[in-house]
């Protein structure tokens, strides 16, 4: 299945990031506010998950490199 904003409906997109949140909580911190942020533009269709990864690992790079 594709997660493209192009191949999903606002719903879909929501279901994706709530599912993905569920995920990553299990035996992590909850997602940063700022990471929150980009997931919502994904769900307004605004940036495509691959944009979000790469704006966070680059701000990651920068903060700890």
């Amino acid at each position: 299945m594709s997660c493209l904003i192009k191949d999903t409906t606002r719903e879909q997109r929501e279901k994706i990031i709530k599912d993905a949140i569920a995920l990553s909580t299990l035996d992590a911190l909850p997602p940063t506010d700022e990471c929150m942020e980009l997931m919502q533009l994904y769900i307004d269709g605004k940036l495509e998950v691959s944009e979000i990864l790469t704006i966070l690992i680059t701000r990651y790079e920068k903060k700890y490199a």
